[in-house]
């Protein structure tokens, strides 16, 4: 595998922009298998994610953020915010850099990798949420699906315990490995396709 998680950080980035861009009109409301959002609110988490990517890269605090990026960042032209913001994050862990920085996160500081990480996480799946809600092509780019798979197997119980994945589901014991990562984050999927 090769890579490094700036490159699958931008990839899954552009992947959700894509997808968002994808979404016809009469889709914004439709359910998504993140039971928390529907479509639009799940765009406008990503777009909140990607907004707070910058100042949190750049080492502010939770507190000196504050709340401006509360509410609809979306608009009238959601697949654009959403496209904007991405374009910001990619930006800002790409900084020279911004990996070794400190990141301050609501449950502790953490280094801007270990922050990186989490946000692609956010992207590849949340993009196969998006996907599937919308009638996209929900196949996942192996090499993404490998990468994050390797770095999400020491972390599934503690994300599990913190109440930010659903329960695992069993899959069969020759499920792929696209089928087995979204397991993995509480995601029950048939496989590719």
């Amino acid at each position: 595998m090769q890579g490094s998680v700036v490159d699958w950080h931008r990839r899954s980035v552009e992947r959700f922009t894509e997808l968002a861009e994808g979404v016809k009109d009469d889709r914004w409301a439709l359910p998504t298998p993140c039971l928390d959002w529907e479509v639009r609110a799940l765009a406008n988490h990503l777009a909140y994610e990607d907004k707070w990517t910058v100042p949190l890269m750049a080492g502010s605090t939770i507190a000196e953020v504050g709340d401006q990026f509360e509410g609809d960042l979306l608009g009238d032209d959601p697949a654009d915010a959403v496209r904007a913001a991405g374009r910001e994050a990619v930006a800002a862990v790409g900084e020279p850099g911004a990996l070794g920085r400190i990141v301050h996160l609501s449950f502790g500081d953490v280094p801007g990798e270990e922050y990186a990480w989490q946000l692609f996480a956010d992207h590849l799946v949340h993009g196969w949420d998006l996907a599937v809600a919308t009638g996209q092509d929900d196949r996942l780019d192996p090499e993404l699906v490998e990468a994050l798979a390797t770095w999400f197997t020491g972390r599934e119980e503690l994300y599990r315990s913190a109440g930010l994945i659903g329960d695992r589901p069993e899959v069969p014991a020759d499920a792929d490995a696209q089928t087995r990562l979204l397991a993995a984050f509480g995601r029950r999927s048939p496989g590719p396709g």
